[in-house]
């Protein structure tokens, strides 16, 4: 790739040199390049056939003090230097999101040109940082795809035109599509409710009952329930269960004679216990390891 410049001005001490940056489009890492006062070089490194690249460059003199950059030159490079089409197609133009319904977007851009035809466009995704992905080849000027997932990244598409030997165009401007969401599936209904109770308390003691009801439309054989109490409740005896406590957490299961649960049938337990701090009732109820309405 050779570069010409008309050379800098000098202010109060000669030019002595040039340094040149670029970078490969939708990519994040920067080259670089230093010659000395001559306004023409030829760059060769980190250089790919087919590829879009931008450089900019910036005087410098003799005491190290340094010019504005110059304008961007953007170029594509041809896919051979010595076929007999070396020249790209034009950038398409005008790259824009057409109305997007519930699951696709459209894409839609003016055509190129070539000075022997225009074979077809590549469609590209970009997240924004440096990956850059061919998602479709196509002959017209529009595309329609799903909609991309949510990533934390941009899902930014752009195009470009490719004639017959594969010379590819500068790219068009990006846009964006919308990305899916996912719907959250709700929760199947609860097949269960309890309904607790204190029905005496004293300072430093409480009784309480918890009636576990089956909302469900089948029977339920063998039944544990389990809640939390926050605050400092224990557990002394039980009646209409069997009552284990490890920690703040309680667990009533079924005794022989309550053991089914019909649907729409019922069965209450009873506790006794103490207090110190707190005798504040449970919020919350499982049947089975499933969670339960409360009330």
């Amino acid at each position: 790739m050779t570069l010409t410049w008309t050379g800098a001005t000098s202010g109060c001490c000669a030019i002595t040199g040039y340094d040149i940056t670029y970078y490969q489009e939708f990519g994040d890492i920067v080259f670089s390049a230093s010659v000395g006062a001559v306004t023409s070089t030829t760059i060769t490194g980190h250089l790919g056939s087919g590829q879009q690249y931008t450089f900019r460059l910036i005087a410098r003199d003799s005491l190290g003090q340094r010019s504005n950059w110059s304008n961007a030159l953007t170029v594509v490079t041809p896919v051979t230097d010595t076929g007999p089409d070396t020249t790209p197609p034009s950038a398409p133009q005008n790259l824009t999101v057409g109305e997007v319904p519930a699951s696709t977007g459209t894409l839609s851009w003016s055509p190129s040109a070539d000075d022997v035809g225009v074979l077809g466009y590549n469609v590209y995704q970009f997240d924004g940082w440096f990956t850059s992905v061919l998602v479709a080849t196509v002959p017209g000027t529009t595309y329609t795809t799903p909609l991309p997932a949510s990533t934390p990244l941009r899902n930014l598409y752009y195009v470009r035109a490719r004639d017959a030997v594969g010379n590819v165009s500068i790219a068009s401007n990006t846009v964006t599509l919308p990305t899916t969401t996912t719907t959250p599936t709700p929760p199947p209904p609860s097949t269960c409710r309890v309904t607790y109770r204190n029905q005496s308390e004293w300072q430093g003691g409480f009784v309480a009952t918890a009636t576990v009801h089956n909302a469900g439309a089948a029977p339920i054989d063998g039944w544990a329930v389990t809640f939390t109490f926050p605050g400092d409740q224990q557990v002394t005896s039980g009646w209409n269960a069997t009552i284990g406590q490890t920690g703040t957490t309680v667990t009533a299961r079924n005794v022989d004679w309550n053991r089914v649960l019909a649907p729409n049938g019922s069965a209450t337990f009873g506790v006794q216990g103490r207090w110190g701090v707190s005798d504040a009732p449970p919020t919350g109820f499982s049947l089975n390891g499933a969670p339960c309405t409360v009330g």
